[in-house]
């Protein structure tokens, strides 16, 4: 492989030459920038160019390596960072052209932990306003661009991370999920993650005035989007490391114990009265017999009620919003922001007063029968969407598009309900009208059991393969 080709190495395989000392965090590093460099222009996912920082890193964790000292788990791992998350010196503008000079006084738990684990930062990637939009557009950067084409919304609101890591600009991408917005993203670009349960990476921006609502405390979670599940089990283990800003952070090991037996899988294909796509049936059948093959025990049966447990969450959420969060988006949002608002409060009627209060504490009785549920039933595979990914700016289409986008997405945010852990991985490429696009599935897991879902995702994965190659061959060497 030569110097140039360097990016295209997943993070496993790249730690493996970074720490032996085959290859220099400097040349790792280099390559990702000289990639971000050549595919970014078309693609404005990443809105904040880090090379100088970070090349001075890469070659600070070279001479401590040359001077004995031991090497991180990500040495010299490029990554990106989302910028609704604090890097320390650098706006956590959140697509918000009134938040563009708030600047992080600290680094976030999270990058914290990705940086003591040898993981180089080379970016900022981009986000819609307010980080809540299932696509990724603003007025102060600018639109992202899905690598598959245009045809396809980049997802949200970790597009900018789904779009960088999926195009080779970086090994890892940050992103977070309070609704979908890892998953979306993943989806969306034929990327992996695993939504991290509640309470698994501690979370906190020093930058912030005020503490988030109950809610956005529990259902928000942070996480990375990777290229391969390997790179999951890989880096997940740094991003756990407790943080005492974090006081509900849980230290549980990223590997819990085996399971006695095979592992039952439950299987559903429910889509609640929406139109299952014959893509997203194919996708699931392949999920589902690779799962087979792979020794696990795959029943079809429905999980406890999805839809009420999902849009009840949603529907509390967006009583949350607009009580704590709208008067900000009257003020500081665009246009488009408080249209897609008004219309999320349409698609979602929000739940105020005295019923907000008795749906959260009824957040219980729903996690509750997904507990006893998840005794038999570990894992649950189903769809993460019932139709391939949306068009751009489909939610700028009134009702039916805000429905298409997040109205049918109830197995993605009734996992944030739950504060279940849920994966998402490609199992499939469909050749539609349009053009070529990934199929993602989701893959839910017993609370703190993050490392089941990877394992299964790795295990389909190995059947489907990683959508990064043809993704590359699709968009040639001039990116």
């Amino acid at each position: 492989m030569t110097h140039t080709d360097i990016w295209r190495l997943t993070a496993t395989d790249l730690t493996a030459l970074t720490r032996s000392g085959k290859l220099s965090a400097e040349d790792a590093v280099q390559s990702s920038i000289e990639r971000m460099h050549q595919a970014n222009p078309n693609l404005n996912a990443v809105v904040e160019d880090l090379s100088s920082e970070a090349l001075e890193r890469a070659r600070a964790l070279d001479k401590a390596r040359a001077q004995g000292a031991s090497t991180g788990p990500l040495h010299g791992v490029p990554v990106t960072i989302k910028i609704n998350v604090d890097l320390k010196g650098h706006a956590t503008s959140n697509g918000v052209v009134a938040l563009k000079d708030v600047i992080a006084p600290d680094d976030a738990p999270i990058v914290r932990n990705l940086q003591n684990a040898g993981a180089v930062v080379i970016g900022r990637t981009n986000t819609p306003e307010f980080s809540f939009r299932a696509d990724t557009d603003n007025p102060l950067h600018g639109r992202t661009h899905n690598p598959w084409g245009r045809h396809i919304s980049p997802g949200g609101s970790s597009g900018g991370a789904g779009s960088a890591v999926m195009a080779g600009i970086g090994a890892l991408a940050h992103g977070n999920d309070i609704g979908g917005s890892l998953r979306f993203p993943a989806a969306a670009n034929g990327a992996v993650t695993v939504k991290p349960g509640l309470g698994r990476v501690p979370a906190w921006n020093p930058s912030q005035k005020v503490e988030r609502g109950l809610l956005a405390q529990s259902m928000s979670v942070q996480g990375l989007i990777t290229r391969s599940a390997a790179d999951l089990h890989l880096s997940m283990p740094s991003l756990i490391a407790a943080d005492p800003r974090d006081p509900f952070h849980v230290p549980m090991p990223w590997h819990g114990a085996p399971c006695d037996g095979p592992i039952k899988v439950a299987f559903t294909k429910d889509t609640f009265g929406y139109a299952l796509h014959p893509e997203v049936d194919k996708a699931l059948d392949t999920a589902r017999d690779t799962l087979i093959d792979a020794g696990y025990q795959v029943q079809e049966v429905s999980p406890p009620d999805v839809f009420e447990c999902g849009r009840t969450g949603y529907r509390a959420l967006m009583g949350e919003v607009l009580t704590l969060l709208k008067n900000d988006i009257e003020a500081a949002g665009s246009q488009t922001i408080r249209s897609i608002f008004d219309v999320y409060f349409q698609e979602f009627p929000p739940i105020t007063g005295t019923e907000l209060l008795q749906m959260m504490a009824k957040r219980s009785h729903y996690a509750r029968e997904w507990s006893l549920f998840m005794q038999d039933y570990p894992l649950v595979l189903s769809p993460f969407l019932p139709q391939p990914f949306f068009k751009p700016d489909r939610d700028t289409e009134g009702a039916e598009g805000v429905h298409e986008v997040l109205g049918c997405a109830v197995y993605s945010y009734a996992m944030n309900f739950l504060g279940l852990p849920a994966a998402c991985v490609p199992a499939r490429l469909a050749e539609l009208p349009q053009g070529s696009q990934p199929i993602n599935i989701q893959i839910a897991a017993r609370q703190w059991r993050e490392d089941m879902a990877v394992d299964a995702a790795a295990a389909i994965e190995s059947r489907v393969g990683q959508m990064c190659e043809p993704l590359w061959q699709k968009m040639g060497t001039s990116a």
